[in-house]
């Protein structure tokens, strides 16, 4: 947690598509998710290409669900106990480090992409894992590097502190 000054004192150029007072993300992370997503169970309609055995497809995908679910509930208990936002398109007003923020700098989107990959894997998929890099490259591009600007013209030193010591994703 921080004592910094509030977000709304942020002064991050706009030339930059980075409001002042938020991360300017390019797209709610849920639904940079999703699409890909979609699209990759809209292609196994037309090209049906399973990655596992059927047996294993859907307790695999169920562990991954479960591990993602729970990383989600964690980050987000511990973004509430810091009273700040979850939402990248709302100011943050603290540097959380407890819960699995201990471990990386990004659960939630750790806890989309296992659940991206667990639905995938019950599915039985191949194309939303081929779609994956591409939601990775947005998210990095898109959403974290951008938060990662904001945060550190927000908290300074607090957050390189925190950056330096914690990987981003894991």
């Amino acid at each position: 947690m921080s004592n910094a000054p509030s977000p709304s004192r942020a002064s991050i150029g706009p030339a930059n598509g980075i409001s002042d007072s938020t991360a300017g993300v390019l797209a709610p992370p849920p639904l940079i998710y999703l699409v890909p997503l979609a699209a990759g169970f809209l292609f196994r309609h037309w090209y049906p290409v399973a990655i596992v055995g059927h047996r294993v497809a859907a307790p695999l995908g169920i562990a991954c669900l479960v591990l993602g679910l729970a990383t989600h509930l964690s980050a987000i208990l511990a973004l509430r106990r810091a009273q700040t936002s979850p939402k990248p398109w709302r100011p943050t007003t603290a540097v959380v480090t407890t819960g699995p923020y201990r471990f990386t700098r990004n659960p939630i989107y750790v806890s989309f992409s296992l659940v991206y990959i667990g639905v995938a894997l019950w599915g039985n998929t191949l194309w939303p894992f081929l779609l994956l890099p591409l939601v990775f490259l947005v998210m990095q591009l898109g959403v974290i590097a951008r938060e990662e600007v904001y945060l550190e013209r927000i908290f300074g030193d607090e957050y390189r502190e925190y950056r330096r010591r914690v990987q981003r994703w894991l």
